[in-house]
């Protein structure tokens, strides 16, 4: 099973409910906005003006440096690296999610930045170098030690946590895109599409050679 393979495996079942159901139970906190734009009101057909708002605040807002989000664009591509399928999980824009959601949930502010800074940490003593500029392979062998929990080490526990909240953040924004639909090969209705019953479900029942 490749990289990809298991994210699948890890994510669909789960990923949602990692962080977009999490999304879902936040409190809708107003914040003062200015007069409503009638132009992008109509453009955001649906939503309260407050909400437009508060998007653009936080998208405005910096919260990773750029040592922090150049970590977390390589963590994510190593996770969802670019294969004969689809992109990678920054050619989905996935750390630019990651940012905005931790914005807008802070309860992911502390332990994103805290095991960023145990990710060098860690590969200062192992190699004498932050994670960023640490080898590809080198790289790989940290994300090897916390990739997995139960074969983790007890005193990898800290890196284990970090790369499972990594993890999931990231999955969650590859496959809420159009290319990470496209990459677990969702098509979803298509009105006037429909062929008939799949042979190889008809051959299932016996039924290959009954005409309808």
């Amino acid at each position: 099973m490749n990289r990809r393979d298991s994210i699948k495996a890890l994510g669909i079942t789960a990923l949602s409910t990692a962080v977009l159901v999490e999304a879902c139970k936040q409190p809708e906190t107003k914040t003062e906005v200015a007069k409503p734009e009638l132009e992008e009101t109509a453009k955001e057909a649906g939503r309260e003006q407050w909400e437009i708002d508060r998007d653009k605040r936080l998208k405005s807002e910096t919260f990773f440096n750029k040592h922090e989000m150049a970590t977390i664009t390589v963590l994510a591509d190593i996770i969802i690296p670019k294969d004969d399928v689809s992109g990678s999980a920054s050619d989905a824009k996935v750390p630019e999610f990651i940012e905005f959601i931790v914005k807008d949930m802070p309860e992911h502010k502390v332990p994103m930045r805290g095991g960023l800074k145990w990710l060098d940490i860690y590969s200062f003593n192992k190699f004498q170098k932050s994670f960023l500029e640490a080898s590809e392979r080198e790289q790989i062998s940290i994300v090897d030690e916390i990739a997995y929990p139960k074969k983790a080490r007890p005193e990898m526990q800290a890196g284990v946590a970090f790369f499972s909240r990594m993890r999931d953040l990231t999955a969650s924004g590859f496959y809420t895109t159009e290319i990470g639909v496209k990459d677990i090969g969702y098509v979803g209705n298509s009105p006037n599409q429909w062929a008939g019953v799949p042979d190889d479900v008809l051959k299932q029942y016996g039924m290959q050679n009954v005409k309808v």
